[in-house]
């Protein structure tokens, strides 16, 4: 793919594909946190019986390596739909929590 990815734009194309399928009355927040964790569970599910090692080389295979994407972009999909819908802009409420958790969790010090 040679266009830069956007968030916004991918946003936008789901509204767009929910809207041409009369999908907006069952996107409810309710509804679409529902779906985030099932698909998050379904992503765990790949991983359920695999030792950590396996884990850490389930995109050598594939099938499975397919299957992580899948699911990761499921996952994608349904939080940024929940965000829209809730007015959420996701990038920034990252760099907030982010800037709230360096000042909750320091540095370490060299050493310790």
């Amino acid at each position: 793919m040679t266009e830069q990815l956007d968030v916004r734009k991918l946003q936008r194309r789901l509204v767009e594909f929910a809207a041409a399928r009369e999908w907006e009355p069952y996107h409810t927040p309710k509804n679409l946190a529902a779906a985030l964790s099932v698909e998050a569970s379904e992503l765990l599910e790949i991983f359920q019986w695999l030792t950590p090692e396996q884990s850490a080389r389930v995109m050598e295979d594939p099938e499975s390596a397919h299957r992580v994407r899948d699911e990761v972009a499921d996952v994608l999909a349904y939080l940024l739909q929940f965000c829209d819908v809730l007015g959420v802009d996701a990038l920034s409420a990252l760099a907030e929590k982010i800037d709230r958790n360096e000042l909750r969790f320091p540095r370490s010090a060299p050493g310790a």
